[in-house]
């Protein structure tokens, strides 16, 4: 199979005042095109420290990441930025919309940040809405929507570019469990009708068996 995410002898070191706190260490992860991976742990298990630097968001102290074969380290600044942009979608557990944007106009932000041109991205913004089950929320603001709804534009503003790798920190942790359902089963629905590779990250043992595998981090390590 062909691996999309490397990371060989990942450490993460953070300076707190004259203290060093290893919160990753020797981390040695791969995972697969196509694949749903879940990666489990107790809160300041590390897990999502390991997401950012999967993502690019954050560096290493050491250690390596591929992404599609491409070595983060070895990019520049403005390639990183791309490949964030292009090749990756990230949701979070605060959604992170824009208040005074309605659901159309946060799902394109990316395309605007890109440069490209909103005319050419509209009928894959339609098949967006629709696989997000928001077409009749398109004129709406995030003040009103609900927390899943909400959670849902941010799938989509993730989808829009249409990245290979979708990468959510903790993306029902903030939602009752009944709508926490429905988003687990919109990321299981995108990864296997539209073979997106999606990584999550969490602490619940009900939304990681929406993956196919199971990576447990705890203490920084991989166990």
């Amino acid at each position: 199979m062909e691996a999309v995410i490397e990371a060989k002898n990942l450490c993460k070191t953070f300076t707190l005042g004259t203290v060093d706190v290893e919160v990753l260490k020797d981390i040695d992860v791969t995972i697969n095109k196509g694949e749903f991976v879940s990666i489990m742990g107790p809160s300041g298990s590390g897990k999502s420290t390991l997401l950012y630097l999967i993502g690019g968001l954050d560096k290493p102290t050491s250690g390596s990441i591929r992404i599609k074969g491409k070595e983060l380290s070895g990019m520049k600044d403005r390639e990183e930025s791309l490949m964030r942009r292009r090749d990756i979608g990230f949701v979070f557990q605060f959604y992170n919309l824009i208040p005074n944007l309605d659901v159309e106009e946060n799902i394109m932000l990316p395309i605007l940040l890109d440069g490209k041109k909103m005319k050419d991205y509209r009928n894959r913004l339609e098949e967006i809405l629709d696989i997000v089950g928001l077409a009749e929320r398109r004129h709406h603001t995030p003040r009103e929507l609900s927390g899943g709804q909400q959670q849902r534009v941010a799938i989509a503003r993730a989808l829009i570019n249409d990245p290979d790798i979708i990468l959510a920190d903790e993306p029902i942790g903030n939602l009752d469990s009944k709508t926490g359902t429905e988003v687990m089963k919109l990321l299981q629905k995108i990864n296997l009708q539209k073979g997106k590779t999606v990584v999550q990250v969490t602490h619940s043992k009900e939304s990681a068996e929406y993956g196919q595998r199971i990576i447990n981090v705890r203490d920084g390590k991989v166990c």
